[in-house]
């Protein structure tokens, strides 16, 4: 179905991920009118099959000190979650060297700020969010558990823990007694861990469901199987969106449409360097031991989340292009992670084997901000593995951006112009 002459609104949302529902549902309910374009449905991609921590906790940025270092170790003695598919491709080798330039101390502790910012409004927002809408979605507040199968690992977790203490958000240590009367799911392997009790969790998929009929109620139109071909634009403003179902126009534009965002923002010329990153899931019934608390088990970088409905593994990162064919030796490397910490690390019926892109920011820092050379066009993406977790805020920042607002937190930190 082609629309020949669809309505104007105040606002055009591109992408109906987790990251461009926040920027409609906000907007919407500052009495603006709001349209989604989704080229498949809403929540399909990286909101969909991801393991639902709502990781308030999570501050120092992947590029950290030794992150490099650390991850040809792991690789070497095949413990690492990254894979790099062999091809040539001159923008990730590009986006790994400037990552690899940000492993330094100070953008650490700039990072760590600005992710505490974001990181803390959003979580008072999902609070807000999840008592006026009531959304069904399995919501949790039991923290988060960081399990260790090596001592001189989780020793040196205390490093990152104290960088943490500022914030209000250290973790409590827990030696091997008291990990696994915390959490008797864990085997007998796990020799400690630290408890980060401000975190909780949910189910994503039942999240986007419920906040996407909820963002209906106020308001927002929603276009899925509607692919952008391009912006229309005259004199520094964008003005319509072709679509393959039609055209459509506003006053106000937002990209949100996470790894896919860079190829929209090349056509308009300009460079986000964003890289689509490649995790993976595999949804089950719950086992017969199953966790009461999601654990991280940190050697693997594994995350289980159980909820009343089921439970799901997740991890890894990949960065294979935009190839979205599901890898059976990824699959089956979370399983096999997984039983090194768990005494029932499997269900009996798995429900969804799962795989999405994550857009991976250079600095490991989202991108919120007016695009250059564009009036009123917005740009959210980069959120890497905090999408969930910082959606809210980025919602609520891009709706003071569009309305002319003052915002909530600093925006400087996530401006596209510290690429320039």
């Amino acid at each position: 179905m082609t629309l020949e002459a669809p309505e104007h609104t105040d606002i055009l949302v591109v992408g109906g991920g987790v990251i461009g529902l926040a920027c409609a549902y906000y907007l919407a309910r500052s009495g603006r009118s709001v349209r989604i374009i989704e080229q498949e449905t809403m929540g399909a991609g990286a909101s969909h099959g991801n393991c639902g921590l709502l990781f308030i906790s999570d501050l120092p940025p992947l590029c950290s000190p030794g992150a490099v270092t650390q991850e040809l170790i792991r690789t070497l003695r095949g413990t690492s979650p990254l894979y790099i598919r062999p091809r040539p491709d001159p923008s990730l080798a590009l986006w790994l060297l400037r990552f690899a330039a940000k492993c330094t101390r100070a953008h650490r502790d700039h990072a760590i700020r600005a992710r505490d910012d974001i990181l803390r409004i959003s979580g008072e927002l999902f609070t807000d969010l999840l008592t006026d809408e009531a959304l069904a979605c399995e919501f949790e507040q039991r923290g988060v558990l960081m399990a260790f199968t090596d001592p001189s690992t989780r020793d040196g977790y205390e490093k990152t823990n104290r960088l943490l203490e500022p914030f209000g958000l250290a973790a409590t240590y827990c030696d091997r007694r008291t990990i696994r009367q915390i959490e008797p799911a864990l085997n007998d392997r796990v020799c400690g861990g630290w408890h980060h009790r401000a975190d909780s969790h949910l189910r994503p998929e039942r999240l986007m469901s419920a906040w996407t009929r909820a963002a209906r109620k106020h308001g927002v139109r929603i276009n899925e199987g509607c692919r952008l071909k391009r912006f229309d634009t005259r004199s520094g403003a964008v003005i319509g969106a072709r679509t393959t179902r039609g055209r459509f126009t506003a006053d106000r534009f937002i990209l949100a449409a996470g790894a896919w965002t860079v190829a929209i923002g090349r056509h308009l010329g300009v460079r986000i360097p964003v890289q689509p990153g490649k995790g993976y899931s595999i949804t089950m019934d719950r086992p017969a031991v199953c966790p009461r608390i999601p654990c991280y088990m940190v050697e693997r970088n594994v995350v289980v989340t159980p909820w009343r409905s089921g439970y799901r593994l997740g991890g890894t990162m990949e960065f294979s292009g935009f190839d979205s064919r599901l890898d059976e030796r990824r699959l089956s490397n979370l399983e096999t992670s997984a039983a090194l910490y768990l005494r029932t690390p499997v269900g009996r019926r798995v429900t969804e084997r799962w795989t999405g892109l994550r857009p991976m920011s250079v600095d490991d820092l989202p991108i919120i901000d007016r695009m250059p050379n564009s009036d009123n066009l917005f740009v959210a993406t980069g959120h890497g593995m905090l999408g969930l977790t910082t959606a809210t805020a980025t919602g609520r920042l891009i709706t003071d951006m569009v309305l002319g607002r003052q915002p909530s937190f600093d925006p400087t930190p996530f401006s596209i112009n510290r690429f320039a």
